[in-house]
């Protein structure tokens, strides 16, 4: 979570563009909520990840931070520091004295991704198939419910964080947090626009989210064969 900078998210009213988690619609009076936990600059952010998800940025495209500022109703800091961790993720490139083009992914790049991806985890799942006592495999189906919930409701900017949220907790019953940070990182990686502008569907996200019961299901079974057939594939669909 975004810790709270000096800027305080005090109800900005953005222009034309992407909305953002706590930021009105565009025409709408801002409505009165309580406090934000998120700073400014975590709320942008949220916002920038799910137009990056959702297309709405698209690769290749320069953007500069007064422009999303002024969509935003906010000022250029917070929107620069975003896309500044944005850069640091792969999602964006710096472009001097412009601002901020989205990155183009490949498919040969998204491929390199799901393969370190599986180097990583899949090591990793086997050995808490063996180490984990079966019964607190139930423990971590909520997380898995909640992904099913986002797909089937078509948003992929929701699912893939539940995605992300799901993969973090199964990885962190391995005890060591800086695995959940390097995979959590290449994870991100692998989810920003897909190539050629490909359109994933409703049905594709329904059967990803599937892939996380069935998993949980080979794992508390300690069916070595099927884990790892199972993040593999889950691996090389996008997830």
């Amino acid at each position: 979570m975004e810790q709270a900078s000096a800027e305080t998210a005090a109800e900005p009213h953005p222009g034309p563009g992407i909305p953002g988690p706590g930021i009105p619609g565009p025409g709408g009076p801002a409505s009165r909520k309580p406090p934000q936990r998120h700073s400014v600059r975590g709320q942008i952010l949220d916002a920038l990840r799910d137009a990056l998800v959702g297309g709405e940025l698209a690769p290749g495209e320069v953007y500069s931070a007064p422009a999303l500022a002024e969509r935003f109703g906010v000022s250029a800091t917070p929107v620069r520091e975003a896309m500044q961790q944005l850069a640091g993720e792969g999602a964006v490139e710096v472009v001097p004295n412009r601002g901020f083009r989205v990155a183009r992914r490949s498919a040969r790049e998204l491929a390199e991704l799901a393969e370190v991806r599986a180097l990583l985890e899949v090591p990793v799942m086997l050995s808490l198939a063996e180490a984990i006592a079966p019964e607190r495999w139930a423990g971590l189906r909520p997380f898995a419910e909640a992904t099913a919930v986002a797909a089937a409701k078509g948003n992929r900017a929701a699912y893939l964080e539940s995605d992300r949220t799901f993969h973090q907790a199964v990885l962190s019953l391995a005890g060591n947090q800086q695995l959940v940070v390097v995979a959590d990182e290449l994870h991100r990686r692998a989810q920003w626009p897909l190539p050629g502008g490909q359109i994933v569907r409703t049905a594709d996200l329904v059967a990803d989210a599937a892939e996380h019961m069935a998993l949980l299901d080979a794992l508390a079974a300690r069916d070595l064969d099927a884990v790892e057939s199972l993040v593999r594939d889950h691996f090389n669909g996008g997830a």
